[in-house]
Order: structure tokens, then C-alpha cells, then sequence
């Protein structure tokens, strides 16, 4: 393995997970929007809050923000983690309606509308849900987003082929969750349980 290695590069990491999130949407068949995807959310509604991942991309290079208050990428979890989760759900359920009647072509034209932003944006600070954040620190929370919900997907679907992710895009998202989990107050909850010392409590979770 130390042969191949390479550490992750955000931008490319993040281009992974959107490009995979995009082929698993196209793969859905026509008749199952309307079903279950993940607790209130139907398939729409949750594939609808995975496109956000990109959206809010696209939003807030649009909004530069005047002081830089989160410094790693984890920091977003930490700052997001008393939110209203029925907020959550709505923006989800709102989300879903936007994807129109062709959500695949949706996502599609909105993953390469955020490449080509990326392809000049350089790392500008810009205004976050969680305040004001440099856009590679941002990156890596929507790469965790787009690979924890596509595995939602393929869970909701199972009989469509389900998602695979690079040893490097994996990387970065558990770095990303082992260190809000840190960061929260469950670092040795998590060390004992990745050693098998102990196991997680029931709802565990770093979002």
C-alpha cells in the first residue's frame, strides 16, 4: 500500500464524490421517487438533500465572508450540530421538489456547473451556514456528505449497482468524521469501539 499511496487532494476528492453521487441518481428507476429513502425523507427528498452538497458550493462562492472563525474541516459539524433537524428536513423536502422531472439531468447539469466554478475559484474565504470557512476546508464536509447519503441511496435502492469510493475519498471523510467525533466529546467512544474494545451506543453519530 505505501507504494501506491497518495495523500487526498480535496478538489479531487470532492469531484469523486459529486461524479458518483451523479451516476447513482441516474440509475434509479423512474418508479421509485415516490418511496422510502431515509427516516421522514421519501427517495426524492433525500436525494434532493444530497444535491445541496453541491448547491450550497455554488451558493456561497458567492458569498465572501470577512473573518475565517472555522479553521479545519470538522469545525463545520461542531458549529452545525444544535441545528433544528426539522429545518433539515424541509430544506431536504424543498430540495427534492427543485430536482424537477428529470432529477438525474438536474444533478448532472448542477455537478458540472460546480466543476467549472471550481476549475478558477482558487480557496476564497466564503460565508457558511456555519460561519466564514476557506473553501478547501469546506470541500471535504460536502465530499462526507455526498459519500455518507449515496450509501442512504443505495440502501433505499438496493437492487441498483451501489456506489464505490477511491481509498483516498474514504480517507478524507473518516478523517473528517474521527476528528468532529474528537471534537465533540466522543473520541474515546470511537477509539474503543475501531479497536474492538467496545461497541458504539445505539444512535451514535458526528452529525
Amino acid at each position: 500500500m505505501s507504494g501506491t499511496w497518495s495523500e487526498p487532494d480535496v478538489r479531487e476528492t470532492f469531484a469523486e464524490a459529486a461524479q458518483t453521487f451523479a451516476e447513482l441518481v441516474r440509475r434509479i428507476p423512474a418508479d421509485r421517487w415516490k418511496g422510502p429513502g431515509l427516516g421522514e425523507w421519501n427517495l426524492r427528498s433525500l436525494v434532493g438533500h444530497t444535491s445541496r452538497s453541491l448547491i450550497t458550493v455554488e451558493t456561497y462562492l458567492g458569498q465572501p465572508a470577512d473573518a475565517e472563525e472555522l479553521l479545519i474541516p470538522a469545525a463545520y459539524f461542531v458549529a452545525v450540530a444544535g441545528i433544528d433537524p426539522a429545518s433539515v428536513v424541509d430544506r431536504g423536502v424543498a430540495a427534492g421538489k427543485a430536482l424537477g422531472e428529470n432529477p438525474a439531468e438536474f444533478v448532472d447539469a448542477l455537478a458540472k456547473r460546480v466543476a467549472a466554478l471550481l476549475e478558477t475559484a482558487g480557496n476564497p474565504l466564503i460565508n457558511t451556514a456555519a460561519g466564514g470557512k476557506r473553501l478547501e476546508n469546506y470541500l471535504p464536509t460536502r465530499s462526507f456528505e455526498l459519500v455518507v447519503h449515496s450509501l442512504d441511496i443505495a440502501a433505499a435502492v438496493p437492487d441498483i449497482e451501489g456506489p464505490e469510493f477511491s481509498d483516498q475519498l474514504l480517507s478524507e471523510v473518516a478523517r473528517v468524521a474521527a476528528t468532529a467525533a474528537v471534537l465533540l466529546g466522543r473520541g474515546v467512544e470511537m477509539m474503543l469501539a475501531l479497536t474492538g474494545r467496545a461497541s458504539l451506543r445505539p444512535g451514535f453519530s458526528v452529525v
